[in-house]
């Protein structure tokens, strides 16, 4: 299935790759390859990462790559990447704002 980044999505690794060119070493800054990679895995597997705590809906999952939460939607032809968040982060609203969809 094809997995499509949202904007919301790869702005998040924009900023998650700021914050790591300015405040971590070289090995650090390939957390987002890390993060892109870790995301091939639902294109296979949709259904391999856990619902989402925080809506106990069967059509958005995450997968971890620590310290980050990949949270996705499943739909009928792709698969969305949503968000990109820490794993500390409390999830709002704003983070997934289509979710009824």
């Amino acid at each position: 299935m094809r997995v499509h980044w949202t904007e919301n999505a790869i702005g998040h690794l924009v900023n998650i790759y700021e914050y790591i060119a300015i405040n971590s070493s070289t090995c650090d800054k390939r957390m987002v390859d890390r993060i892109t990679r870790r995301s091939e895995q639902i294109a296979e597997q949709p259904f391999s990462g856990r619902k989402v705590p925080e809506y106990d809906a069967e059509d958005i999952r995450e997968l971890i790559e620590k310290p980050y939460r990949i949270i996705y939607r499943i739909k009928q032809n792709q698969i969305d990447v949503v968000a990109v968040i820490h794993g500390a982060t409390i999830l709002l609203d704003e983070v997934i704002p289509d979710k009824t969809i």
